[in-house]
């Protein structure tokens, strides 16, 4: 009798969750319109709507327009009900932003603060983060957690960073950083937060590799709806994939690594410490800048032509030089599509829909996502 009860009420669970994301997904609903697009009966839905309503997740927001019979209630979720912090740490900078369980960003900030693997450094972050917090006006209660995206390898089942070149880590263990912060801290690599944002927040759910183009290169393969981390977690680190053989050297201690050819800090290097000036140059014609972006796509194009020979998923152009490629995306589809043996025209070839704060945007819905799994 005991596990038909446990049954029960994990079905019953199973439908709350379903209706509860039905919701999140409509701007407006009633409990008719969801018992027919779920395939529930209506009581089942009303008595779940009722409960959804109690815990605070879901809000009555007036009456629809009547078909007929009595108006229904137009239901739709409280969205700042509860909140999450996304916080990416690089070796120069921290991302601070603030979302809430439509996934929608409330308030963003990008502070110079160069990494320190010391108290005094995780400290400070926190004092950053608390001030964050009180300039977006955020109920601290309604905080679900912080989630947190490193460079490196953030592996998961011991718990740690087990390397990160960009930070000069070799290990550092995620209670040494989740101490500094008054929540609950959830960790992921920064190109696989970059990727979570881009899956998690699609209208249509698809599988692809995200190409992370940063001052470092990364990747992360989202497939099925889930990240996929690898058997060491170390699944996408396409930066350190032979690109010339005994190339130029990488920091990595290799030579001819795609990071050694395309990170941002490749075009940087004509401009200046601003990217967006380099497609500033860029657009001017100026030369030095077109011949640097002639090589730089001619590196890319192999990368991008490989990764989709593997896996036959589109490839998303991520990361800081991804956030610039829209009006680029044309020369970079016809340099993959001459290399590529099946696709004429490179359509497989994305440009990223986040371009500001994509990795601590996925940190922060991945807090998000971990709570409504559990609606």
């Amino acid at each position: 009798m005991a596990k038909a009860k446990n049954t029960n009420m994990e079905v019953k669970r199973k439908n709350r969750n379903r209706i509860y994301r039905y919701v999140r997904k409509c701007k407006v609903v009633s409990n008719p319109d969801i018992a027919y697009e779920l395939k529930l009966s209506l009581p089942t839905v009303t008595q779940n709507t009722k409960e959804l309503i109690e815990m605070g997740l879901i809000t009555e927001r007036g009456e629809l327009e009547s078909t007929g019979g009595r108006k229904a209630k137009a239901l739709s979720i409280e969205e700042n009900s509860r909140l999450a912090v996304g916080l990416d740490i690089t070796r120069n900078h921290i991302g601070l932003l603030l979302t809430n369980l439509k996934g929608e960003i409330l308030n963003y900030e990008r502070i110079y603060d160069p990494f320190d693997k010391s108290e005094a450094y995780f400290c400070g972050v926190n004092k950053q983060l608390e001030e964050f917090l009180e300039k977006s006006h955020a109920d601290k209660e309604r905080i679900l957690g912080i989630g947190i995206s490193f460079p490196g390898i953030v592996d998961l089942q011991k718990e740690a960073i087990t390397n990160s070149h960009a930070l000069d880590v070799k290990a550092l263990a995620f209670r040494e950083v989740e101490r500094y912060f008054p929540y609950p801290c959830f960790f992921l690599n920064d190109a696989n937060a970059g990727a979570y944002a881009e899956g998690v927040q699609a209208e249509e759910k698809k599988s692809f590799f995200y190409l992370s183009l940063s001052n470092t290169v990364g990747g992360a393969l989202y497939s099925d709806d889930r990240l996929v981390y690898g058997d060491e977690f170390r699944c996408g680190e396409v930066g350190h994939m032979t690109i010339v053989p005994d190339g130029i050297p990488c920091y990595c201690g290799k030579s001819g690594c795609l990071d050694s050819y395309c990170s941002a800090k490749r075009l940087n290097e004509i401009a200046g410490e601003k990217l967006g000036d380099f497609f500033v140059g860029l657009e001017q014609d100026r030369q030095e800048y077109k011949d640097a972006w002639e090589r730089y796509t001619d590196y890319l194009a192999i990368a991008v032509n490989n990764l989709h020979m593997v896996f036959d998923y589109d490839i998303v152009l991520g990361g800081y030089v991804g956030s610039y490629l829209e009006d680029h995306i044309l020369e970079i589809r016809k340099k993959v599509a001459d290399r590529n043996t099946f696709s004429g025209d490179g359509q497989f070839v994305k440009v990223c829909n986040y371009k500001t704060g994509a990795a601590a945007l996925g940190a922060a819905l991945y807090v998000i996502e971990l709570f409504i799994e559990q609606i």
